[in-house]
This record gives C-alpha cells, sequence and structure tokens, in this order.
C-alpha cells in the first residue's frame, strides 16, 4: 500500500470514529428532579453506604460475587434499560421491597 492510500486509509477510519461517536447514544444521566421526595433524606446512623463504579462491579461479578442488584428508577427507566439481572423497586415502593432483600448477600442499588 502506498503512503497517499494509507494516509487516505487513516483519515478514513478516524473519521468513521468521529462519525460513530456522534451518533452514539449519549450516556443516561441521573435526574434528582424525578425524585424531589427522597433527596434530602438521611440513613440511618447504622447504614453506611460504600459507593462504587461499574468497574469494580464487574471486577467483583468475575470473581464470584454474586450481589443483589436492585434499580431503583422508576419502572419506564427500568424497561428502557437495565443491568442483566437487575430487579425493579422504585424508590416509591422501596420501603415495601426492603423486607425481601437477602441479607447474605452484598446489595448494589443503582
Amino acid at each position: 500500500m502506498t503512503s497517499r492510500a494509507f494516509l487516505i486509509c487513516g483519515f478514513a477510519l478516524i473519521g468513521a470514529i468521529a462519525i460513530a461517536s456522534l451518533l452514539a447514544p449519549a450516556p443516561a444521566q441521573a435526574d434528582p428532579s424525578k425524585y424531589p421526595q427522597f433527596a434530602q433524606q438521611k440513613l440511618p446512623e447504622n447504614v453506611t453506604p460504600a459507593f462504587i463504579g461499574i468497574e469494580e462491579l464487574v471486577a467483583d461479578l468475575k470473581t464470584g460475587v454474586k450481589p443483589v442488584i436492585i434499580d431503583v428508577r422508576t419502572q419506564e427507566e427500568f424497561r428502557e434499560v437495565h443491568i442483566l439481572g437487575a430487579v425493579s423497586a422504585p424508590l416509591e415502593e422501596f420501603k415495601d421491597y426492603i423486607k425481601s432483600i437477602p441479607r447474605d448477600r452484598p446489595v448494589v442499588l443503582y
């Protein structure tokens, strides 16, 4: 392949990547205005959450950790997209659901 053809292929590849990034769906952003009734609530003193990222969750899953993954968004948001294996327990119904959460496994809320 000549250097000119190689350069054209390189620009074509860069162009394709740029177009793909423009067409890719934007990551979902949490909208706290949808949940104003929960924004100011405090956790009980004996509850200390640990905040993890998706990378840590994936690493835990790969090592065999089997957390209960709970999607606390609305049913509509859950139907749109959710983590495979997650259960839906919208914040409005979470008090009723909390009694059924197993105590012998880690719990991930999102």
